[in-house]
């Protein structure tokens, strides 16, 4: 909703420090922010006061640029008129958190909601980067409803080892089977890891840090252009100016998130999702930002608008290159471009721009037809997920833009059967069951056997692991064979080239049939169908429910419990469910705190 008429806008600020019905009140709330030097008359000056969500800490370290981009972001705000106050975000680190950084994701979401709800700003910028802490911060601006802009940190330099690109997160899966084969040692393995990290920034592959930050674009949350500049550019720092100035701008227009969170803004990201090969761990973030947003995302949106859309992007883990070309290859907005031709997108909406994104995509064609193909030649067609369900669960997906031509060939071309095969299970209760058992030849794990892994999801492991992309035993992949088909009620890294199935809900924790599974079980996946079921009856899949169920690891903290206690399902973006009724919680004054 934006402003109608030239009278200047009564800030939710000026109630605390501006308030003639309470002088006492305005007293006290001003009084310690003197402390640090700042004036009344700052305060007091009608300007809007302009919150900076700080993700950036040592223990964060791929969004600790933000505590340099920071710098300019306050720039940009003051030289616009408005006055800038920075507060930290709960730290939330993909690969050093344990026992997952999902976790984390509702944990910040509630702390920001608490911090723009009960505190004087007006608006406020939102620094992403690693993969959660864009959809925490997008479910929390959707729920005070205040305006609200994304500034992302961007990725990483491209990794380079021995002359090659080495990608983060993908060169550590690619390096686990080539150390598991016995083609290189220890020490060369940590090299490739550590070389793949070669600056500041978030994952420079298509992982779910690019992934989300390239959505939140994509959803008209940030300026056009921003996903995907890699943090030591200077373009990042002028980025980090405009982005500051513009939330200046939005304070004044009243430009909120409910005005640009719609289902065609969600409709589009699932698209864009689709086309530059976009992360698995997009399905559960997606759906929890639109529910905080009042927006519905159906099980079938992903099929109907999301499946038929191409690989456009040639990035690792679905293709050749990583970051540095994508921005330089024209970004986001060159992929939007490319979709916006073909009216696969709902483009007249509106953006924080302040312009529509259709006007926003102006003039962004690519020039670099390898990194960003055409739409009527592609890497590959049908790119985006592919809902499935059967009697194990009733959704799951498959990113079938990382089905490789050995995978396919192996398990989805047999003459009069396409698209389907038929696997004997062997079944890990977590991921430590797994690695202590996957080497074990008693398992007898061949070529036609499914990996599949319970205990992973929202309230098993508890949060959701990224386990699922389990890699073969080391006997196989030494005979070559460096994919199984694999399955699981968790998640599995967005660097990760494995086309499981996924996010299988409900979870075998929460009663689901994966929990009945056993070793020596045969699974029929057909594609064609979107099915997935285990070959026995169910007269036996109900006897097999009296037995006892997979145990579940203790509570280690007063948070997993809440959470636990809390929590839905993948399949509905695991948020906290008592959380979704409140929406538009900032446009509302909190009681006084005297």
């Amino acid at each position: 909703m934006s402003q109608q008429n030239n009278q200047p806008r009564r800030f939710r600020s000026q109630d605390w420090f501006d308030n003639p019905d309470r002088i006492d009140m305005t007293a006290l709330y001003l009084e310690r922010f003197m402390n640090y030097g700042i004036t009344p008359d700052e305060l007091r000056s009608g300007k809007p006061i302009i919150g900076i969500a700080q993700s950036g800490s040592d223990i964060a370290p791929c969004n600790r640029i933000h505590l340099d981009l920071a710098k300019r972001v306050r720039d940009g705000i003051r030289d616009a008129g408005g006055i800038p106050m920075e507060f930290p975000l709960h730290p939330i680190f993909e690969n050093c958190r344990r026992p997952t950084a999902a976790l984390d994701r509702n944990l910040a979401y509630l702390g920001l909601v608490e911090i723009l709800h009960g505190y004087p700003i007006d608006a406020v910028v939102l620094t992403t980067g690693c993969d959660k802490t864009t959809p925490a911060q997008l479910m929390a601006a959707a729920t005070v409803d205040i305006p609200a802009i994304v500034l992302s940190g961007g990725p990483m330099l491209d990794g380079w080892f021995e002359g090659e690109l080495v990608g983060s997160g993908t060169a550590i899966w690619k390096g686990r089977q080539r150390l598991a084969a016995g083609e290189i040692d220890e020490k060369k393995f940590i090299d490739i890891a550590t070389a793949s990290a070669p600056s500041s920034g978030h994952c420079n592959t298509m992982g779910t840090a690019s992934t989300m930050n390239a959505v939140a674009e994509a959803l008209g949350m940030s300026l056009t252009g921003c996903s995907a500049i890699p943090a030591p550019y200077r373009e990042r720092g002028q980025m980090a100016y405009d982005t500051g100035r513009r939330i200046v701008a939005m304070a004044h227009e009243d430009l909120r998130p409910s005005a640009i969170l719609t289902r065609e803004a969600f409709l589009d990201a699932i698209v864009v999702n689709a086309a530059i090969g976009g992360s698995s761990n997009a399905q559960p973030h997606i759906v929890a930002m639109a529910r905080h947003a009042g927006v519905e995302i159906l099980e079938s949106d992903w099929m109907d608008y999301g499946y038929d859309v191409p690989l456009l992007l040639n990035m690792q883990p679905a293709g050749k290159y990583l970051g540095e070309r994508f921005h330089r290859a024209g970004g986001t907005p060159a992929i939007m471009w490319e979709l916006e031709q073909k009216g696969m997108l709902r483009s007249q909406r509106p953006t924080v721009t302040g312009t529509s994104m259709k006007e926003n995509l102006v003039g962004r064609e690519s020039q670099d037809r390898e990194m960003i193909r055409p739409f009527d030649d592609p890497l590959k067609q049908h790119a985006g997920f592919l809902v499935l369900k059967g009697n194990l669960f009733d959704f799951a997906i498959m990113k079938t833009s990382v089905i490789s031509e050995a995978f396919r060939a192996r398990y989805l071309s047999e003459p009069g059967k396409e698209n389907s095969f038929e696997c004997r299970v062997v079944v890990f209760d977590g991921s430590d069951d797994y690695h202590h058992r996957i080497n074990d030849p008693a398992l007898g794990i061949d070529e036609r056997t499914m990996l599949v892994i319970r205990g992973a999801g929202p309230i098993g492991w508890p949060g959701s692991a990224e386990v699922v992309n389990m890699q073969p035993p080391d006997a196989l992949i030494k005979q070559g064979i460096t994919a199984l088909p694999t399955l699981g009620d968790g998640r599995q890294s967005g660097t990760s080239a494995s086309p499981s199935i996924l996010n299988a809900s409900p979870e075998s924790a929460a009663g689901g049939n994966l929990a009945l599974l056993h070793t020596g079980d045969v699974v029929r996946v057909d594609l064609n169908t979107g099915r997935c079921d285990v070959l026995i009856s169910d007269e036996e899949l109900e006897k097999r429910r009296q037995d006892e169920p997979p145990a579940i690891p203790p509570n280690q903290t007063p948070w997993q419990q809440i959470y636990r206690a809390t929590v839905g399902q993948l399949h509905t973006g695991a948020c906290l469910e008592l959380a979704l009724p409140y929406r538009g919680v900032g446009h509302d004054m909190p009681r006084h705190n005297h």
